[in-house]
């Protein structure tokens, strides 16, 4: 059951969104050059490698399609860096990883990216919904050939977590508690005895994991109670909460950061500047916290105002100032942008944000920015 081999990284290059392995595989080889630490089995870098690649921060000489060159490695997580080294160290364990958090705390980035740097191989994964099924997680039959010639080994279609158990790779397993209960339990037996059982094959009636084989899943907070995880599927996971990000500063550099990512790989030449970022953070952390930098209490929204949410805003900006303006993003663009993201399930959010924009906004209108994003919520909101 050979796997299709992935696509150069000259097509990849043309594609909408590349994985984590080919937008930082110059990173990724650096690090490999200079990696001396040991490494678990199959594993492509050393667990100590990951954590650098992972956290940034350091610039390394390598060698760079026949040239030397020095890389930096870039921050990709801005959290905790004992919580990233924990989630290392349970991947290099017999137990499986689970991130939970609230929605747009960077579950699946960083699980991304502990995939492209241990396995080489990110796209390893299954989507969990309400429809994903068991044999999505097993492995499934091509009927035609199965009808003509019978069950053999030939004729299965392996799914993400078989092709990842017989490469020693790790499986990415997105929105694990949207599955039903008997998709769920399915994992039980192939976390705890490596193996997918065949029994439609009288021979070679078993995939066993190679060494290196081990699971990611990612968990919303918000999901809790949707389709709560077995305590036997628990007890085989080691829980990791990813949290809203705590700082206003740091939450600043990652919305800035991730979106001159975005803008560089949409070729949107347009750039923002940290004040416009620092009211777009503000809004978000007040309204999500209920309560202003000048200790008013406000109304928090019942949408989770993530710092992927802000990521989203600050690019739509950008995309409506280069087609529609004159490439300058001003704070009037994220007042024309925000709403979007802040009135999402319940409307009643509408008018918590329309009392913000009264009681807090309008108090700060004497200031430039202010002054454009009042103006600019004032025209969204009517």
């Amino acid at each position: 059951m050979p796997r299709k081999k992935k696509t150069d990284s000259s097509n990849q290059s043309k594609v909408l969104r590349a994985p984590a392995e080919i937008q930082y595989a110059d990173q990724l080889e650096a690090m490999g050059q200079n990696d001396k630490d040991p490494r678990p089995p199959s594993w492509k870098l050393s667990p100590r490698a990951v954590l650098t690649y992972i956290l940034g921060g350091e610039t390394v000489k390598a060698k760079i399609k026949r040239k030397s060159c020095e890389v930096a490695i870039t921050k990709k997580f801005f959290g905790d860096a004992a919580l990233v080294e924990r989630a290392i160290v349970t991947l290099a364990s017999e137990r499986a990883l689970l991130l939970v958090g609230d929605p747009g705390t960077a579950k699946s980035w960083l699980s991304e990216h502990l995939t492209a740097a241990i396995s080489g191989d990110s796209t390893l994964t299954i989507q969990g919904t309400a429809g994903t099924t068991e044999e999505q997680t097993k492995y499934s039959w091509n009927i035609a050939r199965i009808i003509a010639e019978g069950p053999k080994p030939e004729n299965m279609i392996p799914s993400p977590t078989m092709i990842a158990m017989q490469s020693g790779a790790i499986l990415r397993f997105e929105e694990i508690t949207r599955c039903v209960p008997d998709v769920q339990d399915s994992l039980v037996s192939i976390l705890s005895d490596k193996a997918i059982a065949i029994p439609e094959l009288p021979e070679a009636n078993r995939i066993n994991a190679m060494p290196g084989f081990n699971v990611i899943a990612t968990a919303n907070t918000r999901d809790q109670g949707v389709n709560e995880l077995s305590a036997a599927l628990k007890r085989r996971f080691n829980y990791i909460h990813i949290p809203i990000v705590g700082d206003h500063k740091t939450e600043v550099k990652i919305v800035q950061q991730r979106t001159e990512e975005l803008m560089q790989q949409y070729a949107i030449p347009v750039a923002i500047e940290p004040p416009v970022l620092d009211l777009l953070c503000r809004v978000f952390r007040e309204m999500r916290d209920g309560k202003t930098a000048e200790g008013v209490s406000v109304k928090q929204t019942s949408t989770v105002l993530s710092t992927a949410e802000a990521i989203s805003v600050a690019f739509e900006s950008a995309l409506q100032a280069h087609y529609f303006g004159d490439s300058h993003v001003t704070s009037g663009h994220i007042a024309k942008n925000i709403l979007g993201s802040v009135v999402k399930e319940d409307l009643t959010d509408l008018g918590i944000f329309k009392e913000y924009v009264r009681i807090v906004v309008k108090q700060r209108a004497a200031e430039g920015m202010w002054k454009d994003f009042h103006k600019g919520a004032t025209n969204v909101l009517g």
